[in-house]
């Protein structure tokens, strides 16, 4: 697997129907969300991107797009170790939504997301192989629960002639994290689409480079990503 995302998703209800209906963002109100997400900081168009793309923008640059009821950014700041320290204002933008968090890195076998409803968190979750779980908050959601009842373990295979070592994980952070961007933004990065899949090559964001004073302090793990 080779999927990197960095993205926030603000929801007026379900994500995934939402997007299935997007058409052409307006970049007016999309440079509206970027100055309501980032205060302060210095936004400098740049080019578009394809959702399928934008979900991990070069670092330094965000993509963004505004419809009504639905805003995506695309931003590797976002790739934090614990969801649940997502900066208070990017939370706060969500009052009365339901906020997304996904973020993976194949290099390492890491997955972060969290969810939060009217801005309370209900779900947070990170992980990889070599860290374990650094953060475990909530109730498993329903796409959850086939990998925690060890349905889905994870298939490691072993360089020739040495044993196999078994996966630190009962999952592969990976395969978890196609199934929580299907489940909760309605897309995946690889594998097989579905029929209801929204085609994620067909939506544009626009690009943005951003120098944002509210960067927190990236952890030695999270430095290690970029």
């Amino acid at each position: 697997m080779g999927a990197k995302t960095g993205l926030l998703v603000y929801a007026d209800g379900d994500a995934p129907g939402l997007l299935r209906q997007v058409g052409t963002a307006d970049p007016a109100r999309t440079s509206d969300l970027m100055r309501s997400l980032y205060p302060g900081g210095e936004l400098e168009p740049c080019g578009d991107a394809k959702l399928s793309d934008g979900v991990y923008p070069p670092n330094g640059t965000a993509y963004a797009a505004r419809w009504p009821g639905l805003d995506v950014v695309g931003d590797q700041r976002v790739m934090i170790d614990f969801p649940s320290r997502l900066p208070e204002h990017l939370v706060a933008a969500s009052a009365g939504r339901r906020l997304v968090l996904h973020a993976m890195h194949s290099v390492v076998d890491w997955l972060a997301f969290a969810v939060w409803e009217d801005g309370r968190l209900l779900r947070s979750l990170s992980l990889s192989p070599d860290s374990g779980i650094i953060e475990n908050i909530g109730e498993p959601l329903p796409f959850e629960r086939p990998y925690w009842a060890g349905e889905c373990p994870a298939d490691v295979v072993s360089w020739p002639d040495e044993e196999e070592e078994p996966y630190p994980l009962p999952f592969h952070p990976l395969e978890l994290g196609e199934d929580a961007l299907r489940a909760l933004c309605g897309f995946v990065m690889e594998g097989m689409p579905e029929p209801d899949d929204v085609d994620a090559s067909r939506i544009v964001l626009h690009g943005f480079r951003v120098r944002d004073p509210h960067e927190h302090d990236r952890t030695p793990a999270e430095q290690d990503r970029y």
